[in-house]
């Protein structure tokens, strides 16, 4: 989340200390998940969340007041969304539990601050004394008690999403997943078509010579996300084909039911196998009856949240 380190660097800029609350792991259905952070300045402004709600007021009122009474030592807070905990109730019901770093930062740390923005992909270190980089990409958690634990994250970790045509839906989704924070491929063989001039969200367009070569255009990664719609029935066939057999995060399909009914049929009499068409999203997106491109959007962006969050293993069977 680097606009939680860029308003840090603007506030030191200023010459106004900063509590970084970070959630450092959660339990159950806590609110606040793992990774979650709020910074709050001294003159009371404040961004980002660590799960909102009545917890989240007290703890940023917790934080001002130990800026103000220069309180500026690495804390941890356990907080429990229940009311059989005597102690540390978030003032939640959801249940589950989650456990809160209090992080000063102070103006001599904004050469950090800095060098956190400038290299998102390494690794930051967090132990009751210490903030630092590491020139590491790594993410874990040791916990005895409060003066002993250390926490590793890599800043920023980004989804990716590749969208295989670039289309009315292609630009609606792009600003979608571009404001879920994942980074955007699209890939046309249409270079002038106006939804590819229009796209500014996404953050890489490739212009391919055919979509028989998309394969050699995106690389085998397990976790990323595949989204085809082409401009038609040919060459979303063509597409499939070529990535099929790649193992990806999620690949999904747009087309109409009876569309997709009789390419998958074409596929099993081509000898693609049934465990292969399994592993496919289609017709893409969550069944919210969607029309409009911007509408299948927001339903496809919807199936991909769920497939990431979840860690579905396969598609849907056929």
């Amino acid at each position: 989340m680097l606009p939680v380190w860029e308003y840090i660097h603007s506030k030191l800029a200023e010459e106004i200390p900063v509590m970084l609350l970070y959630v450092l792991e959660s339990e159950g259905s806590s609110p606040g998940r793992k990774g979650f952070k709020l910074a709050v300045a001294k003159d009371g402004t404040f961004i980002g969340t660590i799960g909102g709600g009545i917890m989240e007021i007290k703890l940023v009122e917790k934080a001002i007041s130990m800026l103000h009474k220069s309180e500026l030592s690495i804390q941890v807070m356990k907080q429990h969304h229940d009311k059989q905990h005597t102690v540390n109730q978030s003032g939640m019901i959801c249940s589950g539990s989650q456990l809160n770093a209090f992080i000063p930062f102070q103006m001599h740390q904004i050469e950090l601050v800095k060098s956190i923005l400038n290299n998102p992909k390494l690794t930051l270190e967090i132990n009751p004394t210490t903030i630092t980089l590491l020139n590491t990409s790594e993410n874990s958690f040791e916990y005895t008690d409060e003066l002993n634990w250390n926490y590793k994250e890599t800043i920023l970790v980004q989804p990716v999403i590749h969208i295989v045509g670039g289309g009315h839906v292609a630009l609606a989704l792009s600003e979608v997943m571009q404001f879920l924070g994942f980074y955007i491929y699209v890939y046309d063989d249409r270079p002038d078509i106006n939804t590819i001039q229009q796209n500014k969200f996404a953050h890489q367009v490739i212009i391919i010579p055919s979509y028989n070569e998309i394969d050699k255009y995106i690389p085998l990664n397990s976790t990323d996300f595949i989204a085809i719609m082409t401009v038609g029935y040919r060459t979303d066939k063509i597409a499939l084909i070529q990535l099929i057999n790649k193992q990806f995060k999620y690949l999904g399909l747009l087309g109409s039911e009876h569309k997709i009914i009789t390419l998958l049929a074409e596929l099993k009499e081509q000898g693609i196998s049934s465990d292969l068409l399994s592993k496919i999203y289609t017709p893409i997106g969550l069944k919210i009856y969607s029309k409009s491109p911007q509408e299948i959007a927001v339903s496809v962006a919807a199936e991909i949240i769920l497939v990431k969050n979840k860690n579905e293993p396969t598609g849907r069977s056929y």
